[in-house]
């Protein structure tokens, strides 16, 4: 996918297929989805963040795609809900989960009261607004009630980025080179996400960069086929396993892909 540079922002600008409804719906039409998301009940990246921060309450993730993280909270004591905007996903999960609290809506105008939710978790969504995520952040901070968490992740200008761009390695950014109707995501700089956050009552609490191989793979392409294999491998092999798990570890340092942002509503 091309990547630019916006010096301006500090971060990365993704085009190639706009970050739509229907491109969401065409990437969730997969053939084992109903057991993808009963594959997530147990996920420990969603279970471990949470119960660090809240042992019971409501949750709602914003921007749920399959809902396997809605699953997930659900089957673990929580008070879930979900809402996304793809509605042939959205069916597929009341169709098969019609347990799960999952609705079609839109993450800047939530249909919920306010101060409903003791928790927010937002995965990969607020990087998908090329005009920026304000009204996301008023919606989180309207729903949420006073000292409730927000948990958020997106796409990071991490350390190796940081040095492929001071070497002039990505093609600057300009609005005329390239058509935002094909945008896909931003990475975006940690400081400036805190700073906005901020601005709304919000005070970070944790942060904590993660997804090293993929990181690493997608920027120092000439390892990448090797890097891939490791990183899609499904087998058994608890040595590839091993592997997979201290690559991941080393790299995350300065190549991690993602960057997780933990923040509590003060005001």
């Amino acid at each position: 996918m091309p990547q630019y540079y916006d010096k301006s922002n500090n971060r990365l600008v993704y085009i190639e297929q706009k970050s739509s409804p229907d491109f969401w719906d065409a990437h969730w039409n997969i053939d084992d989805f109903r057991s993808r998301i009963e594959r997530s009940k147990n996920n420990q990246f969603i279970l471990k963040n949470t119960q660090n921060f809240l042992k019971e309450g409501v949750i709602l993730e914003g921007g749920c795609g399959m809902g396997g993280n809605v699953y997930c909270l659900h089957h673990n004591g929580y008070s879930a809900f979900g809402v996304d905007s793809a509605k042939k996903t959205t069916s597929k999960i009341n169709k098969y989960f019609p347990e799960l609290n999952v609705v079609l809506g839109d993450v800047r105008d939530l249909k919920f009261d306010d101060d409903f939710f003791d928790a927010y978790w937002s995965l990969g969504v607020i990087e998908h607004y090329y005009e920026g995520y304000e009204d996301i952040l008023k919606e989180m901070k309207r729903v949420i009630q006073k000292k409730g968490y927000v948990f958020v992740t997106f796409p990071y200008i991490s350390p190796l980025r940081k040095f492929k761009a001071k070497l002039g390695l990505y093609e600057k950014y300009e609005n005329n080179n390239c058509d935002p109707k094909n945008f896909y995501q931003f990475a975006l700089n940690v400081k400036s996400v805190r700073i906005e956050f901020e601005k709304y009552g919000f005070i970070l609490e944790y942060i904590k960069p993660f997804d090293g191989i993929k990181g690493f793979k997608d920027e120092v392409l000439i390892i990448k086929p090797v890097l891939q294999k490791l990183y899609d491998y499904n087998g058994k092999n608890p040595l590839i396993f091993k592997l997979r798990s201290l690559s991941t570890n080393f790299l995350t340092t300065f190549s991690a892909h993602m960057v997780l942002m933990i923040f509590q509503l003060r005001k």
